[in-house]
């Protein structure tokens, strides 16, 4: 499938915008559109390492994304942005709602205020971002949006219950919005990675032994970074989907 995808001119030209691409999965993900020929934007809070995946990739191709910064919990913000992507790009033929915040809470720390930002973050953004870019959508000839959901939810997870809740809810929002959209040629599918090891991810949470354990439980003896997204992407980004909608797709190396 990788490799029928990356030889598709299907991507040429088309408009995709990316929230949180300036790292990890997202930058994976914005570099292997760009790579063919879509006109990308990526939105994201952290300027030094979006304008850094930018420099690297204007000197890497024919095209370089186009990186909008802002904070994803402001409404104002986060539909300036949309804007300035579906009018710089010319339309949004896909939209890949991928920023999230993966951080370790306890249930006895939590405060209201915490609870709040994190959904701000991993749910309600997701929704925010997909109502402001559906007039772009809407002018395609089919679109699709892809939700970053996780496999978290499903494990048991003691030390993120805000975020597994989310995680949860891009489910059921996703499945709901596809139920709205499909009449409108807009499909809204979501993809569950499992553990992804990412530079940030080793920083802070992962630790060799934990990586190791994981990896002992997965089918695939081996660890997973954000290049095993970009194919599942692509798939659901592509025509090669194009019956398929309100689905979930798990990626986690065969964890579950």
């Amino acid at each position: 499938m990788g490799n029928c995808l990356g030889q598709s001119q299907e991507f040429s030209n088309k408009g995709v915008l990316i929230t949180g691409g300036g790292s990890g999965i997202g930058a994976s993900l914005v570099e292997a559109f760009v790579q063919r020929g879509a006109h990308v934007a990526f939105i994201d809070i952290d300027a030094r390492t979006s304008k850094a995946l930018v420099d690297r990739l204007s000197t890497e191709n024919k095209t370089s994304p186009l990186f909008l910064h802002a904070d994803l919990r402001d409404p104002s913000q986060l539909a300036i942005a949309v804007r300035q992507a579906g009018d710089a790009l010319g339309g949004l033929k896909v939209l890949i709602n991928n920023a999230a915040w993966d951080d370790r809470h306890d249930i006895e720390t939590v405060t209201s205020d915490y609870w709040d930002d994190n959904q701000a973050v991993n749910l309600k953004q997701v929704f925010f971002v997909s109502q402001a870019a559906l007039p772009y959508l809407r002018k395609e000839q089919g679109a699709s949006i892809i939700n970053f959901s996780s496999i978290s939810y499903l494990l048991n997870m003691g030390e993120l219950p805000i975020y597994a809740a989310a995680k949860a809810g891009i489910i059921g929002m996703t499945k709901s919005l596809a139920g709205r959209l499909g009449p409108e040629n807009i499909r809204v599918n979501a993809i569950l990675p499992g553990m992804i090891v990412t530079e940030r991810q080793k920083d802070l949470w992962l630790t060799e032994e934990s990586i190791s354990r994981t990896v002992d439980r997965q089918c695939l003896k081996r660890t997973l970074t954000g290049e095993d997204l970009v194919g599942p992407c692509l798939f659901l980004a592509s025509d090669a989907s194009a019956a398929m909608t309100a689905q979930t797709m798990i990626i986690d190396g065969g964890l579950l």
